[in-house]
Protein backbone atom coordinates (compact mmCIF):
# COMPACT_ATOMS: atom_id res chain seq x y z
CA UNK A 1 0.00 0.00 0.00
CA UNK A 2 2.85 2.41 1.61
CA UNK A 3 4.67 1.78 -2.50
CA UNK A 4 1.36 2.64 -4.07
CA UNK A 5 0.82 5.66 -2.33
CA UNK A 6 4.80 6.68 -3.55
CA UNK A 7 4.28 5.68 -7.43
CA UNK A 8 1.32 7.80 -7.55
CA UNK A 9 3.49 10.85 -5.83
CA UNK A 10 5.93 10.19 -7.84
CA UNK A 11 3.70 10.44 -10.97
CA UNK A 12 2.55 13.94 -9.31
CA UNK A 13 6.17 14.80 -9.60
CA UNK A 14 7.15 13.93 -12.81
CA UNK A 15 4.38 15.36 -14.57
CA UNK A 16 5.88 18.87 -13.43
CA UNK A 17 9.10 17.54 -14.96
CA UNK A 18 8.38 16.15 -17.97
CA UNK A 19 9.69 18.46 -20.87
CA UNK A 20 9.87 21.09 -19.57
CA UNK A 21 14.05 20.96 -19.18
CA UNK A 22 14.03 23.54 -22.14
CA UNK A 23 11.42 26.11 -21.19
CA UNK A 24 13.30 29.19 -20.47
CA UNK A 25 16.73 29.62 -19.92
CA UNK A 26 16.10 32.99 -18.20
CA UNK A 27 17.70 33.74 -14.75
CA UNK A 28 14.22 36.34 -14.00
CA UNK A 29 12.06 35.54 -10.53
CA UNK A 30 9.31 33.36 -10.39
CA UNK A 31 6.60 34.06 -12.30
CA UNK A 32 2.67 32.78 -12.10
CA UNK A 33 2.03 31.74 -15.77
CA UNK A 34 5.93 29.64 -16.33
CA UNK A 35 4.22 27.30 -18.22
CA UNK A 36 1.62 29.49 -20.17
CA UNK A 37 3.31 29.26 -23.85
CA UNK A 38 4.89 26.33 -23.84
CA UNK A 39 2.54 23.91 -21.70
CA UNK A 40 -0.46 25.90 -21.42
CA UNK A 41 -2.25 22.80 -19.62
CA UNK A 42 0.65 22.06 -17.19
CA UNK A 43 -1.07 23.48 -14.01
CA UNK A 44 -4.50 22.06 -14.87
CA UNK A 45 -3.28 18.63 -15.13
CA UNK A 46 -0.76 18.87 -11.82
CA UNK A 47 -3.97 20.37 -9.90
CA UNK A 48 -6.33 17.90 -10.94
CA UNK A 49 -4.52 14.98 -9.89
CA UNK A 50 -3.01 16.96 -6.70
CA UNK A 51 -6.72 17.39 -5.76
CA UNK A 52 -7.67 13.74 -6.43
CA UNK A 53 -4.46 12.17 -4.80
CA UNK A 54 -4.87 14.28 -1.12
CA UNK A 55 -9.33 13.69 -1.95
CA UNK A 56 -7.94 9.65 -1.88
CA UNK A 57 -5.90 10.00 1.30
CA UNK A 58 -5.12 12.99 3.54
CA UNK A 59 -1.70 11.70 3.88
CA UNK A 60 -0.89 13.29 0.56
CA UNK A 61 -1.59 16.30 1.71
CA UNK A 62 0.71 16.48 4.48
CA UNK A 63 3.65 14.94 1.93
CA UNK A 64 3.17 17.69 -0.20
CA UNK A 65 3.36 20.33 2.39
CA UNK A 66 6.23 18.47 4.06
CA UNK A 67 7.68 18.56 0.34
CA UNK A 68 7.54 22.50 -0.15
CA UNK A 69 8.69 23.24 3.12
CA UNK A 70 11.70 20.80 3.23
CA UNK A 71 12.55 21.55 -0.35
CA UNK A 72 12.06 25.65 0.47
CA UNK A 73 14.67 25.46 3.87
CA UNK A 74 17.48 23.30 1.82
CA UNK A 75 17.45 24.30 -1.45
CA UNK A 76 16.78 21.19 -3.45
CA UNK A 77 14.05 23.01 -5.80
CA UNK A 78 11.29 21.25 -7.19
CA UNK A 79 9.02 22.45 -9.51
CA UNK A 80 6.04 21.31 -7.50
CA UNK A 81 2.58 22.91 -7.88
CA UNK A 82 1.17 23.00 -4.66
CA UNK A 83 -2.17 24.72 -6.32
CA UNK A 84 -5.25 23.58 -3.63
CA UNK A 85 -5.86 21.59 -0.41
CA UNK A 86 -9.43 22.97 -0.27
CA UNK A 87 -11.00 19.01 -0.74
CA UNK A 88 -9.39 18.70 2.77
CA UNK A 89 -10.48 21.57 3.75
CA UNK A 90 -7.90 23.93 3.40
CA UNK A 91 -7.00 27.29 1.30
CA UNK A 92 -5.89 27.83 -2.09
CA UNK A 93 -3.19 30.06 -3.24
CA UNK A 94 -1.47 31.02 -6.45
CA UNK A 95 1.91 29.24 -7.07
CA UNK A 96 4.80 31.15 -8.17
CA UNK A 97 6.50 28.76 -10.54
CA UNK A 98 9.94 28.89 -12.68
CA UNK A 99 12.34 27.03 -9.49
CA UNK A 100 15.32 24.83 -10.61
CA UNK A 101 16.66 22.09 -8.79
CA UNK A 102 19.65 22.73 -7.24
CA UNK A 103 23.42 21.38 -8.62
CA UNK A 104 24.12 19.59 -5.62
CA UNK A 105 22.39 17.99 -2.09
CA UNK A 106 23.84 18.14 1.07
CA UNK A 107 22.35 15.47 3.68
CA UNK A 108 23.91 17.61 6.35
CA UNK A 109 22.62 20.76 4.79
CA UNK A 110 19.26 19.54 5.49
CA UNK A 111 19.75 18.22 9.11
CA UNK A 112 20.93 21.92 9.69
CA UNK A 113 17.91 23.74 8.17
CA UNK A 114 15.38 21.71 8.90
CA UNK A 115 13.59 22.31 12.40
CA UNK A 116 14.19 19.54 14.20
CA UNK A 117 10.78 17.57 15.83
CA UNK A 118 12.37 18.19 19.50
CA UNK A 119 13.56 21.88 18.72
CA UNK A 120 12.98 25.05 21.67
CA UNK A 121 11.60 28.01 20.92
CA UNK A 122 14.57 29.71 20.22
CA UNK A 123 16.22 27.12 17.80
CA UNK A 124 13.27 27.22 15.65
CA UNK A 125 12.58 31.41 15.43
CA UNK A 126 16.32 31.75 14.48
CA UNK A 127 15.74 28.62 12.11
CA UNK A 128 13.24 30.55 10.23
CA UNK A 129 14.88 33.37 10.43
CA UNK A 130 17.91 32.40 8.76
CA UNK A 131 15.23 32.13 5.89
CA UNK A 132 14.11 35.46 6.27
CA UNK A 133 10.42 34.30 7.59
CA UNK A 134 9.50 36.37 11.19
CA UNK A 135 7.65 34.75 13.89
CA UNK A 136 4.22 35.27 12.16
CA UNK A 137 5.46 33.08 9.39
CA UNK A 138 6.75 30.42 12.09
CA UNK A 139 3.24 30.52 13.91
CA UNK A 140 1.21 30.62 10.74
CA UNK A 141 3.52 27.77 8.97
CA UNK A 142 3.50 25.38 11.97
CA UNK A 143 -0.56 24.95 11.64
CA UNK A 144 0.57 22.31 8.88
CA UNK A 145 0.60 20.24 11.54
CA UNK A 146 -3.68 20.20 11.23
CA UNK A 147 -3.01 17.18 9.05
CA UNK A 148 -0.72 14.15 8.37
CA UNK A 149 0.91 11.75 11.20
CA UNK A 150 4.58 11.61 13.28
CA UNK A 151 6.47 8.74 13.82
CA UNK A 152 6.82 7.16 17.48
CA UNK A 153 10.83 8.05 17.17
CA UNK A 154 10.06 11.62 16.79
CA UNK A 155 8.18 12.03 19.58
CA UNK A 156 8.65 9.82 22.33
CA UNK A 157 11.12 12.59 23.96
CA UNK A 158 7.91 14.69 24.29
CA UNK A 159 6.24 11.77 26.71
CA UNK A 160 9.16 10.54 28.57
CA UNK A 161 11.60 13.68 29.06
CA UNK A 162 10.79 14.70 32.43
CA UNK A 163 11.87 17.92 32.16
CA UNK A 164 9.69 18.64 29.32
CA UNK A 165 6.79 16.80 31.61
CA UNK A 166 7.76 19.01 34.22
CA UNK A 167 7.41 22.41 31.98
CA UNK A 168 4.10 21.87 30.04
CA UNK A 169 2.26 20.42 33.29
CA UNK A 170 2.53 24.04 34.68
CA UNK A 171 -0.13 24.90 32.12
CA UNK A 172 -1.96 21.46 32.59
CA UNK A 173 -4.49 23.43 35.02
CA UNK A 174 -7.10 20.08 33.75
CA UNK A 175 -4.89 17.61 33.59
CA UNK A 176 -5.40 17.41 29.91
CA UNK A 177 -2.10 17.47 29.09
CA UNK A 178 -1.41 14.21 31.13
CA UNK A 179 -4.28 12.19 30.05
CA UNK A 180 -3.58 13.14 25.96
CA UNK A 181 0.04 11.69 27.31
CA UNK A 182 -1.02 8.49 28.45
CA UNK A 183 -2.72 7.78 25.09
CA UNK A 184 0.02 8.92 23.18
CA UNK A 185 2.39 6.48 25.58
CA UNK A 186 -0.39 3.03 24.18
CA UNK A 187 0.94 3.56 20.70
CA UNK A 188 4.66 5.00 21.66
CA UNK A 189 6.54 3.50 24.19
CA UNK A 190 10.05 3.67 25.74
CA UNK A 191 11.52 1.84 23.32
CA UNK A 192 10.93 0.06 20.14
CA UNK A 193 8.13 0.63 17.48
CA UNK A 194 9.81 3.71 16.31
CA UNK A 195 7.94 3.67 13.07
CA UNK A 196 4.56 3.32 14.68
CA UNK A 197 2.62 6.56 13.31
CA UNK A 198 0.20 8.55 15.68
CA UNK A 199 -1.54 11.63 13.82
CA UNK A 200 -0.69 15.26 14.32
CA UNK A 201 -4.24 16.64 15.14
CA UNK A 202 -6.27 13.52 17.16
CA UNK A 203 -9.40 15.66 16.73
CA UNK A 204 -9.27 16.12 13.34
CA UNK A 205 -6.67 13.94 11.44
CA UNK A 206 -7.99 13.74 7.74
CA UNK A 207 -9.17 17.57 7.98
CA UNK A 208 -7.20 21.06 6.98
CA UNK A 209 -8.86 23.19 9.91
CA UNK A 210 -7.66 25.55 12.40
CA UNK A 211 -8.06 22.80 15.06
CA UNK A 212 -4.04 22.47 15.83
CA UNK A 213 -4.34 25.93 17.75
CA UNK A 214 -6.98 24.43 19.73
CA UNK A 215 -5.04 21.48 20.96
CA UNK A 216 -1.42 23.66 21.40
CA UNK A 217 -4.26 25.47 24.24
CA UNK A 218 -5.03 22.19 25.85
CA UNK A 219 -2.05 20.80 25.91
CA UNK A 220 -2.15 18.59 22.86
CA UNK A 221 0.55 19.48 20.33
CA UNK A 222 1.80 16.13 19.26
CA UNK A 223 5.67 17.26 18.83
CA UNK A 224 8.26 19.27 21.28
CA UNK A 225 8.40 21.80 18.49
CA UNK A 226 4.61 22.37 18.47
CA UNK A 227 3.85 22.86 22.09
CA UNK A 228 7.06 25.20 22.88
CA UNK A 229 4.88 27.93 20.83
CA UNK A 230 2.97 27.80 23.95
CA UNK A 231 5.26 26.95 26.68
CA UNK A 232 8.45 28.83 25.97
CA UNK A 233 6.70 32.30 25.00
CA UNK A 234 7.33 34.35 27.82
CA UNK A 235 6.95 37.41 25.86
CA UNK A 236 2.82 36.44 24.89
CA UNK A 237 3.35 37.66 21.23
CA UNK A 238 3.25 33.60 19.72
CA UNK A 239 0.32 33.08 22.45
CA UNK A 240 -1.46 35.58 21.19
CA UNK A 241 -1.42 34.56 17.21
CA UNK A 242 -1.83 30.87 18.40
CA UNK A 243 -5.64 32.13 20.43
CA UNK A 244 -6.39 34.67 17.11
CA UNK A 245 -6.07 31.21 14.90
CA UNK A 246 -7.81 29.03 17.07
CA UNK A 247 -10.89 31.42 17.43
CA UNK A 248 -10.61 32.49 13.77
CA UNK A 249 -10.23 30.15 10.81
CA UNK A 250 -10.35 32.01 8.08
CA UNK A 251 -7.47 34.15 9.91
CA UNK A 252 -4.81 31.38 9.78
CA UNK A 253 -6.21 30.49 6.30
CA UNK A 254 -4.91 33.75 5.16
CA UNK A 255 -1.71 33.87 7.13
CA UNK A 256 -0.99 30.23 5.87
CA UNK A 257 -1.57 30.90 2.38
CA UNK A 258 0.77 34.25 2.90
CA UNK A 259 3.58 32.62 4.42
CA UNK A 260 3.63 29.23 1.67
CA UNK A 261 3.87 31.76 -0.76
CA UNK A 262 7.11 33.72 1.00
CA UNK A 263 8.24 30.22 1.56
CA UNK A 264 8.08 29.75 -1.66
CA UNK A 265 10.36 32.53 -2.60
CA UNK A 266 13.26 31.97 -0.75
CA UNK A 267 16.74 32.06 -2.60
CA UNK A 268 15.12 30.51 -5.82
CA UNK A 269 17.13 29.30 -8.18
CA UNK A 270 16.24 30.25 -12.16
CA UNK A 271 17.13 29.80 -15.42
CA UNK A 272 20.68 28.19 -15.94
CA UNK A 273 21.84 28.69 -12.38
CA UNK A 274 20.33 24.78 -11.93
CA UNK A 275 18.50 21.94 -13.56
CA UNK A 276 15.39 20.18 -13.87
CA UNK A 277 16.29 17.13 -12.34
CA UNK A 278 14.84 13.84 -14.64
CA UNK A 279 15.08 11.59 -11.31
CA UNK A 280 14.65 13.74 -8.06
CA UNK A 281 16.99 11.80 -5.87
CA UNK A 282 20.58 12.54 -8.15
CA UNK A 283 21.88 15.09 -10.12
CA UNK A 284 21.35 15.19 -14.13
CA UNK A 285 24.10 13.25 -15.64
Amino acid sequence: MMEQKGRIFLILVAMVFHGTESFSDDDGPLVLDYYKQKCPLLEEIVSHNVEVAVFKDPRMAASLLRLHFHDCFVMVTLSLSLSSFEKRGGPSWDVWLGRRDSLQASFSGANQFIPAPNSSLEALISNFKQQGLDIGDLVALSGSHTIGKARCLNFRQRLYDVNFRGQYELYDKYRRYTSFRRILQSICPKSGRNNDLSPLDFMTPARFDNHYYVNLLQGKGLLISDNVLVTQDHEGEILKKVWDYATDEKLFFASFANSMVKMGNIKPITGNQGEIRKNCRFVNT
